[in-house]
């Protein structure tokens, strides 16, 4: 075996045991999310001393590129996309650690040639045949990438080394896909190798929802139908579909964002107190929360789901195209870009608690938030005063942009008479705990190498959350939409979402600028 060579002194506190030696073949090594996320949150993980100094990177991509250039070119994309700066030396180190292979995904001819690259990397780094795939390819060489790596044995396991790959979204388009894709995966490898990556559980509050209410004694005891009014989760985006409108019109806002991301923050936000933190123990409890919705009927898509499409309309002061204006997309275009949706949880707990999913794109502001909305107090004590209603108390935890906590409740305002204003105690992260360079992923690669699989989906569980969403699927293809586009962009989408919870005495949690 070659010699490990240290790594340079982090500067950073550690803040959890450094991850397995390994090497990282990435597949899709010279595509946008390689540069944008995969490398930054490696150095992130190396200058927190998370990274083992037994590492190497092996990139995998179809152009012609000789290590040297593989380097220079990270190095360029570094500059650019790096969340803080980067240490020279601890960089240096890094690049020794990176190769190249061209080849072609779905060419049988590649898979030998990095067989005996690894062989070779795994002699020079000391990297004890631990291999870590990473497919940041398209949907259709998930199944042929894993077939072949098995085909040359790089899939075998042994008491001495493990083989991993992580698989990015889309996981299939429908129930039937998403099945036949796991089939295929499970006839080559086990589930234990698989990590179907979600990059929103990388995020530090989607993590704290466990938190938030396992940890505390306050919040538990009220976290059911007693006091819980109603859920919301929204996810809104103010970017159209950018370069991806190719992609964006085969999937539509409900393929893309509510079977995988709002289904997870769904799962954490309800399942029921996991016997631990192992990582089989959690997904067990959130696939109990997924098995639990209730499917709909044909009718229940008509009156409990509710889809838009945007057109043009203002943002920052400027005005955007229509969706059906954008490259790529057809000019007659029936794909949703917004979606709201009311869904039940048939379990004791949160029976007759609705939960109102809403995800879109060009809304009126980027916000990810997770709002639970408490029953109101009774009113007798205020009869006799001039307040006229109680305002429900609400507890919203915010993803993104910001990541904290805030818990809104009523104060009585100074003055002579009873009067009642709504006050929020509001928590951030960053105020708290500082910040640390971040691309969403560092706690996701770390957790693969060290064989979490926590806050990974199981095949089960991707099963289940397809099963959500396929009736709505069927009956919005056999039905198209009357009225497209039918919100502004820049607005918070069609007037059917408001509608949703209106007819029911409830209202969307807009984000406030």
């Amino acid at each position: 075996m070659g010699h490990t060579e240290l790594m340079p002194a982090a500067p950073q506190l550690r803040t959890g045991r450094p991850a397995d030696p390994c090497t990282m073949v990435i597949f899709g090594a010279a595509g946008d999310l390689t540069r944008r996320k995969l490398i930054p949150a490696l150095y992130n993980l190396a200058k927190s001393d998370l990274l083992s100094r037994e590492f190497a990177i092996v990139g995998v991509a179809r152009a012609e590129m000789s290590d040297e250039v593989f380097r220079k070119k990270i190095t360029e994309d570094m500059k650019q996309f790096a969340s803080d700066g980067v240490d020279s030396d601890l960089w240096e180190w890094f690049l020794r650690r990176m190769h190249y292979v061209r080849g072609n995904f779905g060419e049988k001819d590649l898979y030998p040639r990095l067989r005996d690259l690894l062989e070779k990397v795994d002699e020079e780094h000391s990297t004890h045949g631990n291999h870590l795939y990473y497919l940041a390819t398209s949907a259709d060489y998930f199944g042929p990438v894993v077939e072949n790596l098995a085909a040359v044995g790089l899939m075998e396991e042994s008491e001495h080394h493990w083989r991993r790959v992580i698989i990015e979204k889309p996981f299939g388009h429908d129930l039937e896909s998403a099945r036949a894709l796991n089939q295929r995966l499970l006839s080559v490898a086990k589930e234990h190798q698989i990590y179907r990556i979600d990059h929103y559980l990388g995020k530090e509050t989607v993590q704290n929802i466990l938190a938030l209410r396992f940890a505390n004694g306050i919040f538990e005891p009220i976290w059911n139908r007693r006091y819980i009014d109603h859920v919301q989760i929204s996810v809104t985006e103010t970017v159209g579909v950018e370069q991806r409108g190719s992609y964006y019109d085969q999937a539509g806002a409900l393929r893309d964002m509510v079977p995988n991301h709002m289904m997870q923050l769904i799962s954490l936000t309800a399942m029921e107190p996991p016997v631990s933190f192992q990582a089989d123990a959690v997904r067990d409890e959130q696939n109990k929360i997924l098995r639990a919705i209730q499917p709909y009927t044909p009718e229940d898509v008509l009156i409990k789901t509710v889809r838009g499409q945007y057109g043009e309309g203002i943002i920052n002061g400027e005005r955007v195209p229509a969706y059906r204006e954008e490259p790529d997309v057809p000019p007659d275009s029936r794909t949703e870009t917004c979606v709201a949706m009311k869904l039940s949880i048939d379990n004791w707990r949160w029976a007759d608690v609705p939960f109102y999913l809403r995800t879109g794109k060009r809304l009126a502001a980027r916000h990810t938030q997770i709002v639970i909305q408490f029953r109101r107090a009774p009113f007798v004590l205020f009869r006799d005063t001039p307040v006229e209603t109680l305002m429900p108390n609400q507890l919203v935890v915010h993803i993104q942009p910001e990541e904290g906590i805030s818990l809104r409740f009523a104060a009585k305002v100074p003055g002579p008479s009873m009067r009642l204003g709504a006050v929020d105690m509001s928590f951030e992260y960053r105020d708290y705990f500082g910040t640390q360079p971040s691309t969403g992923y560092e706690r996701l690669l770390h957790d693969c190498m060290i064989g979490d699989a926590t806050l990974f989906q199981r095949a089960d569980m991707v099963e289940a959350g397809w099963c959500v969403v396929s009736p709505v699927l069927d009956v919005w293809k056999a039905l198209p939409p009357r009225y497209f586009p039918n919100y502004a962009a820049g607005t918070w989408g069609p007037k059917e979402a408001d509608d949703l919870l209106e007819r029911e005495g409830r209202h969307w949690r807009n984000f406030e600028k």
